[in-house]
């Protein structure tokens, strides 16, 4: 593939990358606040922990129900019209949040968690708009720096919960109604930071300096469905992003449950999924040069690696608070691995032109397997239990990553950087 002469465009992929990362950072606080306290609050409010798998189960079916639009609306668009869709309706959701704590009704914070599942669409589509103007040879890096920014947000919004209700109770609000308006402020702030900095849009750019055509097409999902199909290396890619994802959302979502079966004090259980998303995104830079030097495949099995380790931590860790911190911190590291060499994969196997529609349907896929895993992990915690969950995630990462690995000749070799 020709290079994409980088003279005139290396002003607007550092501008790119930078508004990419605050937005990631403001963002990234709300979706963390929102994940840290969902299911707690579903549980509050219906005293059922199955339902209370449910509320992981509802954002994360929300992320996948926006990746379709949202790439749909970029690919005609621009980057810009897609995050702005997905921020836009996440949004709207933490504002529905907070009604429905007002009211008391666990029904319709399953609905608004739907919404606010969008927001996690935007930034997973805001690492492919790292890609756009990335000069070869560094794809991985520079969607990986996306994933990084995310660190600070994400750690700081599970601990600002604590003020952030007082403040809402302080102002009129319902206890725990609070930390769902600060994450309504976080995504209105994202929403101003694209629209005003987005500019130029870099999907269309590269699209301009390639001479392809900006269409919207009547089925996007099937062409990008036929597209992967017909690529191995992209079949590869999708698979090591819906497994990692599938794992983490698994386990992450009925940790907090877990924790307070174990007497955990809400503010331990807070620092302790802090500590997991910083696992999520704070090497991710290291995981991005890794994919670019070393290749995609080996990182994407070393990654499966990981996760094998911390489905064995949390399924022999009980109630130990340090043990399980441990599970989730490689819970998050593995995801990172996954993602990152996954969807560099995923996004060198497939022209410009697909590229999009195939990064859209990546969204979905990982989304609706993670909506799934988040499901049937209720279920299993349920009627059997944390333990059982962490032996089969470990068991299904195993076996996952013996496909990469055997897999691996279809997976595009890393190229030198500068290239």
């Amino acid at each position: 593939m020709t290079a994409i002469p980088l003279t005139s465009h290396q002003k607007v992929q550092r501008r790119t990358l930078g508004v990419l990362s605050l937005v990631q950072i403001v963002s990234g606080m709300g979706i963390a606040v929102v994940l840290a306290l969902s299911s707690l609050m579903v549980y509050d409010l219906s005293g059922s922990e199955a339902i209370s798998g449910l509320a992981g189960t509802a954002t994360v079916l929300g992320t996948a129900l926006m990746a379709l639009p949202a790439a749909r609306a970029a690919d005609g668009g621009g980057r810009r019209a897609g995050l702005s869709l997905a921020y836009g309706a996440a949004f709207l959701g933490c504002l529905a949040a907070v009604a429905s704590m007002e009211l008391g009704s666990w029904p319709l914070l399953l609905l608004s968690l739907i919404l606010i599942g969008a927001g996690s669409a935007g930034n997973l589509s805001a690492r492919y708009a790292a890609t756009d103007l990335a000069p070869p040879g560094r794809t991985a890096r520079h969607l990986s720096l996306v994933v990084w920014a995310a660190t600070i947000g994400s750690v700081a919004g599970p601990n600002l919960a604590d003020p952030a209700d007082a403040l809402g109770v302080e102002l009129g609000l319902a206890p725990t109604a609070g930390p769902f308006a600060l994450a309504a402020t976080a995504f209105a702030v994202s929403l101003l930071v694209i629209n005003a900095g987005l500019r130029p849009d870099p999907l269309l750019l590269a699209r301009q300096a390639r001479a392809v055509p900006v269409a919207r097409r009547r089925q996007p999902l099937r062409e990008a469905v036929a597209t992967v199909r017909a690529t191995p290396a992209a079949r590869i890619g999708l698979l090591t992003i819906a497994a990692g994802h599938t794992a983490m959302v698994s386990v992450m979502s009925m940790t907090p449950v877990h924790l307070a079966h174990g007497h955990a004090e809400i503010s331990v259980i807070g620092m302790v999924l802090s500590l997991h998303i910083a696992g999520m995104f704070m090497f991710s830079p290291l995981v991005g040069w890794a994919a670019d030097r070393l290749g995609r495949a080996v990182v994407a099995t070393a990654g499966m690696g990981i996760l094998v380790a911390a489905g064995l931590l949390a399924a022999f860790g009980g109630h130990n608070v340090p043990v399980i911190t441990a599970g989730l911190i490689l819970l998050g590291l593995g995801w990172s691995c996954s993602l990152v060499a996954g969807s560099a994969m995923l996004t060198e196997a497939v022209d410009l032109e697909r590229r999009p529609a195939v990064q859209g349907l990546s969204d979905l896929t990982m989304n609706v397997c993670g909506a799934a895993g988040a499901l049937l992990a209720g279920a299993i915690v349920g009627t059997i239990s944390y333990l059982a969950l962490g032996l089969i995630t470990a068991a299904l990462t195993g076996l996952t990553g013996v496909v990469i690995w055997r897999r691996r000749s279809t997976a595009p070799a890393s190229r030198p950087s500068g290239t």
